[in-house]
């Protein structure tokens, strides 16, 4: 009773007060007023004569969302009188943010004179945006597309300027939307599957959406749908090792010999158990029949084994103490690590197969773990040399005797920025003692990065190094998004013990510092200067020089084409010659991809004096080419004319013609064919090819579980058959006989889905359980029954009532003039507890849900942002549904009167009245 009594007063109180007179200190608010609320403002009046006044007044707004709750009324006056005329009014919740006007007109009885007054009101932006999922497959098939659906609303007041975004699927909409107040919009996203999915799996969709003005405040939703793989790939009793072997028949011109013959080559690398913890390798190729070089394999035999805590190794590979006593060392021998929590011990023996001055050594080491990225590492190498032999070597030390080699490294993390690595080593032999160090620092800040490098070593260090140093580094600073400075200072170690397998690169020592700016998007130029000197290390020296030099780059995108220009410009100290000339490049490389094809095409003219000649011109030029005809076949073509003299240490192709072609899964077959300059070779050239088959496989090495079964019964609850149904499990497929009966033999266990082909039943059949249903095999037997009924049908039509009930007097008649600009909607949910069914349905339209299966089904109706004067009857309905029923409901939208029923009794209001002074 007293809830009713204050609704009645506050309902009545600005109708009691509209004709009396008010304090001038009464505020008037009528700034930022608030959607979906109901509020008043007042309008100053005066009587400047003498006789009382009374007036009929009517209001007017500017928008048909701002509706006064009283549309006429009448007040009064006194002489010489002021009074504040209340308004009050409701705002709609879809009433856009803006100034908006409200007028008051009057009309005195007696004398008929009148006045328009005008107020500006401003309405406040109310930002409220929701996503909800409504819909999404609760199973699919792999290959099958994912479609979700979502529902955006803007509930608030101000048109949103919206961005979609997925961050695993694609929004079937624009980008961009423009949702005005109190729309809604139905957002789908969908995801295409992979055909080749191996395994059942969760796919998890996202919908992202902000405004433009705020997109800090970002609303995000999600479904989930089951993938059901059709194509399982681990369905497999045993475990496999992938293993492929090959043989190729190999033929080689060779500085005027041919040779060929045939070599084999088996690898393999995989788990040897389920969980994947240890790791086997194994890789044996036979000698080659041609003379080794950079486009050939050469004669390896290695085995390995990896878990968590250990490493074994035998047979071939680069063996490496650390980078001072013995950086890379191919050679023949074993190698064995074992971690424990922090602390790790390992050694090797290596038998060096490209470097005749050692014999044999051994590594002995130790590493303790401060964290996760700082150690330090103790150790022993111990090397034994083969004397008395004549052997090419980089290093003016040859071991004596046997030699001691003790090291210790360590990296350290200083803090997030910085990284600091070192080495410390010493040598002794029966006649000489040496030592060696190296430091490393690396730094990575917001505007700035580099590191820096410096070895030395001793002239009797009997390590990799010997009577040497080295110092390089770069550094890079980033003044703004688009403007980089950069340098990088090279200088190389003069004596190291490299293998006699490949050459060494010449000696260099540089120095280059440069500006590169980003003028576009998609174009760069960059300015280099500085100097380098080049020497080479074989004798005869085919050049020797020191340059400074000036170099422009330009990088350029022009629609397909990704062009690259340099040029340099040096002058060149020419000590083979003993003349000082100048050096100049231009160079052009432009890159393309058309067709499936890749093409890259460059030119270089130069003009030089670092070698025998003074201003000696040199062309270069070629050209690739790589096409992908399917994913089974390639080509690649490949063309040079020549190279510079610095890069006589590597094997050079001339021409290179390259296919692949993959015949059927598992079998391949390579064709390949060069032109080359070999190591140290300057014009001579030879021409190798070879033809390669290759099978890949998959060799069982362990049975890890036994074949299963499944059976089942198909019961019949009222369906015409239950005979000739196929179920389908995986690749698996079974029919059922007279009886409903069915099997799947020799299944290998795991985790399945199994369907049932709905064209094999009747086209109102239903199971009474979730189909797809996900099945765990694991027993030698299993048993799934399950039955079939038919489908029940729910249907229903919503309608709205806007007449009032009679006899009650209707205090305000609001006009719902937007409805002619959009219909409202609610989302009417079915569920039984198992399955649910969501549709967003616009008042007036029917609504059905069809193929439902037979038992208890609630059906719940959601306003969906219904605007607050209509309120639904009943919004919950519970039912059982029986086989073959079709259910109809009606749901009632009722619109909400506001009515006001008047109290026999007086109420006494009191007030102010100011006079107004003369």
């Amino acid at each position: 009773m007293t809830k009713n009594w204050a609704l009645y007063l506050f309902i009545l109180f600005p109708v009691l007060i509209f004709s009396q007179k008010q304090s001038k200190e009464f505020v008037n608010k009528k700034d930022s007023l608030l959607p979906g609320t109901a509020t008043s403002i007042s309008f100053s009046l005066e009587n400047i004569t003498s006789q009382k006044k009374v007036y009929d007044t009517w209001i007017e707004t500017s928008n048909p969302y701002i509706t006064p709750i009283l549309k006429r009324g009448e007040f009064t006056i006194e002489p010489s009188g002021s009074s504040l005329y209340i308004v009050p009014l409701r705002i709609a919740t879809e009433t856009p943010q803006g100034k908006y006007t409200v007028t008051l007109h009057g009309a005195e009885k007696n004398e008929g004179e009148q006045f328009i007054k005008t107020l500006e009101i401003h309405v406040s932006g109310i930002r409220k945006l929701s996503l909800t999922a409504i819909n999404s497959p609760e199973f699919v098939k792999a290959g099958e597309t994912i479609t979700s659906s979502f529902l955006l609303k803007n509930s608030g007041n101000v048109t949103e300027k919206l961005i979609l975004e997925s961050k695993n699927a694609v929004v079937d909409h624009d980008a961009s939307l423009i949702l005005p107040p109190g729309e809604t919009k139905i957002i789908n996203i969908t995801k295409h599957t992979n055909p080749d999915l191996g395994k059942n799996e969760y796919q998890n969709l996202n919908l992202s959406v902000y405004s433009t003005d705020n997109p800090k405040e970002n609303q995000t939703a999600y479904s989930t749908t089951k993938i059901i793989s059709v194509k399982p790939s681990d369905e497999d009793i045993y475990l496999r090792l992938p293993v492929s072997a090959s043989l190729a028949f190999i033929g080689m011109k060779n500085r005027g010999e041919y040779h060929d013959g045939f070599q084999g080559e088996l690898y393999g690398k995989g788990s040897l158990d389920k969980e994947n913890k240890g790791i086997l390798e194994f890789h044996a190729i036979t000698a080659n029949p041609v003379e080794f070089n950079s486009f050939t394999q050469y004669e390896e035999y290695f085995i390995n084994y990896r878990r968590d805590s250990y490493f074994i190794h035998l047979g071939d590979k680069n063996y490496s103490s650390s980078y001072l006593t013995e950086y890379a060392r191919y050679g023949r021998g074993a190698e064995m690590r074992y971690n424990f929590k922090k602390v790790s011990i390992g050694g090797f023996y290596n038998h060096p197969r490209f470097f005749r001055d050692i014999k044999d050594e051994f590594n002995v080491y130790s590493t303790y773990k401060l964290n996760k990225e700082s150690e330090i590492t103790a150790g022993y190498l111990y090397k034994i040399p083969r004397l008395n032999e004549e052997t090419i070597s980089f290093s003016g030390l040859k071991l004596d005797s046997n030699a001691h080699l003790p090291y210790a490294t360590g990296k350290f993390k200083l803090n997030k920025n910085l990284d600091v690595s070192g080495e410390l080593a010493y040598s002794k032999t029966d006649q000489t003692e040496g030592n060696a160090y190296m430091v490393q620092l690396l730094g990575n800040y917001p505007r700035i990065n580099g590191n820096i490098m410096y070895m030395r070593s001793s002239p009797t260090f009997a390590g990799y190094f010997s009577n040497t140093s080295t110092l390089n580094g770069n550094v890079q600073y980033k003044i703004s998004s688009r403007l980089n400075l950069f340098a990088n200072y090279v200088r190389d170690a003069r004596n190291f013990q490299r293998d006699t397998l490949f050459l060494a690169a010449p000696y260099r020592n540089y120095l280059q510092y440069g500006i590169s700016y980003k003028y576009l998007k998609n174009g760069t130029i960059m300015l280099y200067n500085g100097y380098q000197k080049y020497q080479d290390r074989l004798e005869p020296r085919q050049f020797d020089y020191y340059e400074r030099f000036f170099r422009l780059s330009i990088d350029q995108q022009f629609g397909i084409f990704q062009v690259n220009l340099q040029g340099q410009f040096g002058k060149t100290d020419n000590y083979l010659s003993g003349f000082t000339g100048n050096s100049s490049f231009y160079t052009i490389n432009v890159a393309f991809e058309k067709f499936k094809t890749s093409f890259n095409v460059f030119g270089n003219y130069a003009i030089t004096s670092r070698y025998q000649l003074e201003n000696q011109k040199q062309v270069y030029y070629g050209a690739r080419v790589i096409s992908r005809f399917s994913p089974k076949t390639d080509l690649s073509i490949f063309y040079q004319n020549n190279y510079i003299p610095e890069e006589y240490f590597n094997d050079r192709n001339l021409f290179e013609v390259i296919f692949h072609q993959r015949i059927f899964p598992g079998h391949e077959f390579d064709l390949s064919g060069r032109y080359a300059l070999q190591r140290g070779e300057l014009g001579n050239k030879d021409f190798i090819f070879s033809v390669r088959y290759t099978w890949r496989l998959n060799v069982p090495v362990k049975k890890i579980a036994e074949y299963t079964t499944l059976s089942g019964n198909i019961g019949n609850l009222g369906v015409k058959k239950t005979e000739g149904i196929r179920l389908i499990m995986g690749n698996y497929l079974s029919v059922t006989d007279k009886n409903g009966n069915f099997m799947f033999k020799n299944v290998i266990p795991g985790d399945y889905i199994l369907e049932v082909d709905r064209s094999t039943t009747e086209i109102n059949d239903i199971a009474d359980i979730n189909l797809p249903a996900s099945v765990l095999l694991t027993n030698k037997e299993n048993i799934f029954n399950f039955n079939l009924t038919t489908a029940t049908t729910i249907k229903g039509i919503t309608r709205i009532n806007e007449t009032a009930d009679e006899g009650q007097a209707s205090f305000a008649q609001f006009q719902f003039k937007k409805e002619k600009k959009k219909r409202e909607s609610i989302i009417i949910e079915a569920t039984n507890n198992e399955q649910t069914y969501r549709k967003v349905i616009l008042i007036g339209d029917s609504f059905d849900f069809t193929y439902l299966r037979p038992g208890d089904w609630d059906v719940k109706i959601y306003r969906n942002g219904l605007d607050k004067r209509y309120k639904i009857s009943v919004d919950t309905f519970h039912f059982t549904l029986h086989p073959s029923e079709t259910k109809t409901l009606i749901v009632d939208i009722v619109k909400q009167q506001t009515e006001v029923k008047f109290q026999q009794e007086s109420i006494k209001v009191g007030y102010n009245t100011i006079k107004r002074q003369k």
